[in-house]
């Protein structure tokens, strides 16, 4: 008998998903890349349209991923 653990996000619905498949499917990436520059969007704010298209995730998660995605912190990506 073989047990298996997997790190995943739990949706809205209480169906699972699977860490990787928010990085896969660069959810977190396209997010970021269709903000304004001049008001980029907080790490707080990409928790927000997560949750709306129902995956809850931690907003030290959204800076976990954009650091690993290579996306600067807010206060360094506006361009003024």
């Amino acid at each position: 008998m073989s047990i298996s653990f997997h790190a995943g996000i739990q949706t809205a619905t209480g169906d699972g998903v699977s860490n990787t498949s928010v990085k896969d499917n660069e959810l977190v990436a396209e997010i970021f890349k269709g903000e304004d520059t001049t008001k980029p969007l907080s790490d707080q704010e990409v928790v927000k349209m997560l949750k709306e298209k129902g995956i809850v995730i931690a907003r030290r998660t959204v800076a976990k991923y954009r650091t690993e995605l290579n996306i600067l912190p807010s206060n360094l990506r506006k361009v003024y």
